[in-house]
């Protein structure tokens, strides 16, 4: 089982960027945790971070075939681009969405998701553990059979 991991923008300043909210956990500390549960989940992952839009959904149209579901937190880009949400609704791979924050706490306008209605489903607030619930929830529907 192969699954593709995607970070949006700015998750690569994570333990430097606004703490407070998103923690002190570095993005490389939540890939190895991530790497560390795929073991333990007998799946394999493919991790990518972009700041780009088009770089995030060149990386979802390239998946299937490849893959067997997503991972994404698509970051600032969850409440703005219908296009990374239409690569998702296109290449019909179950997708979790996940979240450091919650999103449905904080401002107004980061309470909509462009994603969460093509997504399987959503995880949100529990910092660096939203990321290894996401893994979890995406092995075990695929697991089960989804698609």
């Amino acid at each position: 089982m192969k699954i593709l991991v995607l970070h949006g923008p700015n998750l690569n300043l994570l333990g430097s960027r606004e703490p407070g909210i998103y923690g002190t956990l570095t993005l490389d500390r939540i890939n190895a945790d991530l790497a560390e549960l795929a073991i333990e989940l007998g799946c394999e992952l493919s991790i990518i971070q972009s700041n780009a839009e088009g770089a995030i959904v060149d990386a979802i149209q390239d998946s299937p075939g490849r893959f067997d579901g997503i991972l994404i937190n698509p970051a600032a880009y969850t409440h703005t681009s219908v296009a990374i949400r239409d690569a998702l609704s296109s290449v019909a791979l179950p997708a979790v969405e996940v979240h450091l924050s919650n999103i449905h706490a904080r401002e107004e306008f980061r309470r909509h998701s462009y994603i969460a209605p093509v997504a399987k489903g959503q995880i949100s607030g529990f910092g660096a553990d939203s990321y290894l619930l996401g893994l979890r929830a995406l092995v075990g529907y695929l697991r089960k059979g989804g698609r």
